[in-house]
Order: structure tokens, then sequence, then C-alpha cells
């Protein structure tokens, strides 16, 4: 018995110390591995940046924003930039147009060499056989006076020669004035429309083919209405040549005009409609409306032109159809000028460039051809060199002193 005993506590001896050793070993192999030990790394020097000098930034000591002396007395405050300054082109004063074509008589008697020195010569001759009388015939048709006219007048001159008898260089020149003023007309109204009597603006159109001086024109007329006292508003028709508009802001500009214009290649229509609407609302005297030039012998163009002066008339009837045709073209311009009448009914006549190579008949021509008359002539590239024209310096102007 107690030798049982004795070996159930040796037994349960083991056991005890058998567990002991096994929950040790447990917890070594539960225990975390100690933390490593960060080693000291040196950072690499600092690669240097643009203006920069090549080696390690150095600690220097900053100084704050209150420290730092600033433009204006050392105000903290922050900087305000002021807006880009606008220049305003300065305006210019017009030259007043009453008696203007007189004052350029000088350039336009330029042309007087083939009609009325011609004529002169002609007639001065001590006989007067047929032979003179065709040569006389012929300076007024190179002069682009046209047949009919010409006719008329050569019949009217050998009545007054043979009645009169006149011979001396006074006599002929006064009986040769007398027969171009009736050929000119001193008895038209000349005048531009630009003030109808029940409402405001007046609507003045411009029209003509290419390379006339249609835009130029538009500006120079705007200049002699602003002479006259009036106010303007142009209207940049002419959507199709990439300048005008730009060059007609520029006349606008500078007599104080306002310009109406539209995207490039838009509806010319559409501008003019525009124009006229604003013209309405500014309260202005006459609205100018400048379209783009183009060939009469194109049908759809035409068409277009005919569009305009009708989505125009939509606010109010046009007062003026101004066909602006350039002088040196002669007997051509009446081709141009024909066309336009059918399109858009002219009201009277612009003649640019007559101030060089132009032949001073086509005057006579025109007005004959259309039955409008000729209302400014251009004399020059100058700013006022648009002329209201004037039969009596006119004619003076062909024929000499």
């Amino acid at each position: 018995m107690e030798t049982v005993i004795l070996a159930v506590v040796i037994a349960v001896v083991v056991l005890g110390v058998l567990a002991g050793l096994v929950v040790g070993s447990r917890r070594k192999k539960s225990l975390p591995p100690p933390p490593p030990t960060a080693p000291d790394i040196t950072a690499p020097p600092a690669e240097p940046h643009v203006g920069d000098e090549a080696e390690t930034p150095r600690d220097e000591p900053r100084r704050t924003i209150e420290e730092v002396d600033l433009p204006g007395g050392g105000s903290t405050g922050t900087a305000v930039e002021e807006p880009p300054v606008v220049e305003v082109p300065e305006l210019e004063i017009p030259e007043p147009t009453e008696g203007r074509l007189v004052r350029l008589r000088a350039r336009l008697s330029r042309s007087q060499n083939a009609l009325g020195k011609g004529l002169l010569t002609l007639l001065s001759r001590e006989h007067l056989d047929e032979d003179t009388w065709e040569e006389i015939e012929d300076t007024l048709l190179t002069a682009d006076v046209g047949v009919l006219p010409t006719q008329e007048l050569v019949e009217r001159l050998r009545e007054r020669v043979r009645v009169l008898g006149t011979r001396t260089p006074e006599g002929l020149r006064g009986l040769l004035r007398d027969e171009l003023l009736k050929l000119v007309g001193t008895d038209v109204d000349r005048t531009v429309k630009t003030e109808p009597a029940e409402r405001k603006p007046g609507i003045v159109m411009v029209v003509g083919v290419n390379g006339t001086g249609k835009t130029t024109t538009t500006g120079k007329l705007a200049r002699v209405l602003v002479a006259d006292g009036r106010t303007v508003v142009l209207g940049a028709a002419d959507t199709f040549r990439a300048a005008a508009a730009d060059q007609l802001q520029t006349w606008g500009e500078r007599v104080g005009a306002h310009t109406v214009r539209g995207p490039e290649a838009g509806d010319p229509a559409s501008v003019a409609f525009d124009a006229v609407k604003e013209g309405k609302e500014m309260g202005v005297d006459v609205v100018l409306i400048d379209t783009a030039g183009r060939l009469h012998t194109k049908t759809g163009l035409m068409d277009e032109l005919g569009k305009v002066k009708r989505v125009v008339e939509k606010h109010a009837p046009l007062d003026e159809v101004l066909l602006v045709l350039d002088a040196t073209t002669g007997q051509n311009g009446l081709v141009q000028a024909r066309v336009f009448a059918e399109v858009v009914n002219i009201t009277g006549i612009v003649l640019t460039k007559l101030d060089g190579t132009a032949k001073g008949g086509i005057v006579i021509a025109v007005q004959r051809e259309l039955g409008v008359p000729v209302k400014l002539i251009g004399l020059g590239e100058g700013a006022d060199d648009l002329a209201p024209f004037e039969p009596e310096a006119f004619v003076d102007a062909l024929i000499g002193d």
C-alpha cells in the first residue's frame, strides 16, 4: 500500500514538472523580438535649382514681411494693378463743305485739257469749217460727254456762233460756259437728302462695284455731314472684305461717329438693320450704310443688294441711294450704273477720282443716262477731298481762266 502511494506521488510530481517545462517553453516562443535600432542616415546634399549655387544650403536668418521695406513708404497693403488706359483718338474737325469745290478747283482743272481748253482752241480758229466742227465733236466724245449730249452741244454752238458772230477769247469762253452749264444742269436739286420731315434718322445707302472707293467715300461723307453739324451712325454692311469694317470704323472714330458692325462673312442685311435700329435709339441725324462692292454682272450679288434695301425699309424708307462711280472708267461706268439703277433705284451719283486722268464729260453722260444728278465728287486722297457738286465751279474749272 505504501509503495502504491509513493508511486502515485512520484507520478504527480513528474507530471507537474513536465507541465511547467511545457508552459515555460510556450512563453518563450510568444515573446516578440526586440525592435532593431534605426541607423543614423546622413541626408545627401541638396540639388541646386536654377540660379542657385552648387553647394549645400545653409541656414540663414529670414525676415518677416513686416521687416521688409516695400515700395511706397513701407505700406504692407496689397498692391492693386491699375487697368490699362485705352487711348481715345482725338476728334478731328472737318473743313466746312460750303465752297469746298472752289477750294479744290486746281485739282479739278487737271481734266480741263481734254474738254475746256481743247474746245476753246478749236473755236478760236479763224475759219470754223466742217472739219473744225468735226474736231469739236470728236473732242467732246473723247471727253466722255456721250453721243446725244455731244450732238446737242455742237448744234447749239454752231447756231450761236453763226448768229452772234463772236470771235474774241472772252466771248467764246462765255458762250462755251453757258452751253456747258445747260448740259450739266443748274436747276437740279443736288442736296444729299438726310433730313426727312417726320422722322429721324435719315437713311443713306452707298452702293457700287469693287474698287470704286465706296468705303472711303462713305467715311468721307460722314465727315461732310459732321462738318454740317449732323450726328452720324455708320453701318458696316460690307461683311465680305475683311478690312472694310475696320476701315469704316477708323473713319468714324475720327469724327466721333459710332460704327455698327457684324461678324466677318455675316449677313449684310442684318448689319444694316441693326445700324438703323441703333441710330433710332441713339437719336442721331443720319445713318450711312456701306454695302459690299459687287460685280454688276453677278445676279446673285445684285439680288442680295436688293435684300439689304428691303430689310432696311422695314424701319423706314431709304432717303438716298448713292451710286459710287470711278470717273476714270468713263463710258464703262455707265453700264454699271444702269444695272444698279434697276436693282435699288439710284437717287444720286458720287464720282470719285475726278482729279487725275478722268475726263469731265462723264458728269454730263452719267446724268443723262440715269436721269439722276451728280451730288458729290471726289478730288483726291485727302480726308476732306469729297465735295458737294457745284455746276458753276465745275464748268469754270473745265474751261479755265
